[in-house]
């Protein structure tokens, strides 16, 4: 008993320290966001802003689809027909962000700042529990590494922004390790928010139904409650199709909602391989005649390093992770649109489970370097309201 409550306090104050490295982060990238907001000029401008004028603190984690968060968390949702709804979002993040906003009360620049409150709590406890998801797999320096890139990983700065990402981490390791352990309640309930976060949320469900496979082929007594999980994490899409329902007379306004924004999912990404790799050959001049190429490239480099993971995530981790990173990679990939794939990618946590696997010093010392080189390069793009979201 004492070595169990020893182990208990030692693993206790491992993810006291994990989330609060974590929070140090976090205020150390919004530091340079905020650097970089005053030095570097603005590459467009922006038509919102979280206080009634320019800030150049808050401003930089306020960019691009905030001001649709914020619009959903003040006023909420509005069917526009035929235009671009903000229907396209989904609840989870902004629904949070409106009643926590309200409680503090209210006001353009608390739902802001609320909307970053809980990306920042969100992001502490993503990486809590990753560590926790890792090490079923990994050592203790091993499951450390695997926080550490994801947290530097280049796109990883939406963690702090008002942004559902880290929301979407956070749930999505939770259920992870929820269906993983057989905590079937958590495992449920988790995974239902999941598919109300991003619209590609339902994309867990191939991943977590061979987790329930497997356990079920091992534990047949707990077969009912893992297939009652299972069926619960849909639940979350079809709540908020049913509101869509209520406004717009039709289940999946969301995804016409999308389409408005030129994404149309579907296709075969031929078109945005085909470029991927000219620019490759030709970096150079793809880098600058090309007005997008440098946030395609960007943008599409990150993509690719998730795809050339999928059958070394298979081979180490098995066919779980390989299904999830696979299914979420290949929807906006189908878009043939660059845009976006950087931030998809971040939130692929085996990814960076498999790169925590490297042992050599000098290869963790290659990732890091690049990880973070990169890291600071997208978020001044980013803040500066450079088009990378």
């Amino acid at each position: 008993m004492d070595g169990f409550q020893t182990g208990g306090r030692r693993l206790g104050r491992i993810l006291l320290q994990i989330a609060l490295a974590a929070l140090a982060w976090r205020a150390i990238s919004a530091f340079a966001a905020f650097f970089s907001n005053v030095v570097f000029p603005l590459d467009q401008t922006q038509p919102f802003s979280v206080f009634a004028r320019p800030h150049y603190f808050w401003d930089a984690l306020a960019r691009y689809d905030a001001g649709w968060y914020f619009g959903i968390a003040r006023n909420g949702y509005e069917f526009v027909d035929g235009g671009r709804s903000n229907l396209a979002y989904f609840p989870a993040y902004p629904v949070s962000m409106g009643y926590l906003g309200y409680f503090m009360g209210g006001g353009q620049a608390n739902y802001y700042i609320a909307g970053m409150i809980i990306s920042w709590t969100a992001f502490a406890g993503a990486m809590v529990m990753l560590y926790r998801l890792a090490r079923l797999d990994l050592d203790h320096d091993g499951a450390a590494r695997a926080c550490v890139y994801t947290a530097v990983f280049p796109f990883a700065f939406f963690y702090g922004a008002v942004y559902p990402t880290s929301l979407f981490l956070f749930l999505s390791v939770t259920t992870f390790y929820a269906f993983r352990k057989g905590h079937w309640l958590l495992g449920g309930i988790a995974g239902a928010l999941v598919t109300c976060t991003r619209v590609n949320g339902i994309l867990i469900l191939p991943a977590l139904a061979w987790i329930v496979y497997q356990h079920c082929r091992s534990e047949r007594n707990e077969a009912g409650r893992a297939v009652t999980a299972l069926a619960a994490v849909p639940l979350g899409l079809v709540v908020y199709s049913v509101y869509t329902y209520s406004l717009s007379g039709s289940l999946i306004e969301y995804a016409h909602s999308i389409q408005r924004w030129n994404y149309t999912p579907g296709q075969v990404p031929s078109a945005l391989f085909t470029t991927l790799v000219a620019g490759i050959g030709d970096l150079y001049t793809f880098l600058t005649t090309r007005t997008t190429g440098p946030y395609d490239f960007l943008n599409g480099m990150a993509a690719a390093a998730g795809i050339v993971a999928v059958p070394f995530i298979w081979r180490r981790f098995g066919a779980a992770y390989a299904l999830y990173v696979a299914a979420n990679l290949a929807l906006p990939l189908s878009s043939n649109e660059f845009e976006g794939l950087g931030r998809y990618t971040a939130v692929m946590f085996p990814l960076f489970l498999w790169l925590a696997t490297f042992r050599a010093t000098i290869t963790q010392a290659g990732i890091l370097c690049t990880f973070a080189m990169f890291y600071m390069l997208c978020q001044a793009l980013f803040v500066n309201i450079h088009p990378i979201f």
